[in-house]
């Protein structure tokens, strides 16, 4: 999240705004300290300009289990 992040040119706090969430909770997010609701990723994914199936796999890609 954080790499798509940087691409687009967006701090977290631009993120959160387009997301309609906060700052906090997408900074945990991005951190991995947070669950995410099917919603916020469908969220998240529209503010950094991707599939929300692609910021999914990008998350299972990265976990330990993936």
């Amino acid at each position: 999240m954080r790499l798509r992040r940087k691409e687009v040119a967006l701090t977290q706090e631009q993120v959160a705004e387009h997301a309609d969430l906060h700052t906090n909770y997408v900074s945990s997010v991005e951190r991995g300290e947070r669950n995410v609701s099917l919603h916020n990723i469908a969220q998240i994914a529209a503010a950094l300009r991707v599939k929300p199936s692609e910021l999914v796999a990008a998350i299972d890609h990265l976990s330990p289990s993936g």
